[in-house]
């Protein structure tokens, strides 16, 4: 009987500092700066990859706002040569 109660004290005393310990840790999960060797290359990869989409991000747009600027130059040329067509016109009728 003694020695259950020694046996349940000590781990008691076992489960209290653990628990102080965790305590003191606060959080749970992975510290940071804590990364192995293949986080920091998948990182690393991870940047690499978002950057090589931000510039073919910015290459569609520099595309797409070339192709616009044509349309509007086109359809400014369509435009003149209407006006004009309607001058003739009207000068035709009078």
């Amino acid at each position: 009987m003694a020695d259950m109660e020694i046996q349940s004290n000590k781990m008691s005393i076992t489960e209290e500092t653990q628990v102080q310990t965790r305590k003191e840790c606060g959080k749970r999960g992975r510290k940071p700066g804590r990364k192995t060797s293949t986080e920091k290359l998948d990182m690393k990869a991870k940047l690499e990859r978002s950057r090589q989409s931000a510039r073919e991000c910015r290459a569609r747009k520099k595309l797409r706002y070339q192709y616009l600027e044509e349309l509007v130059a086109d359809r400014e040329k369509a435009v003149v040569a209407l006006r004009t067509e309607l001058e003739r016109v009207v000068n035709s009728m009078e």
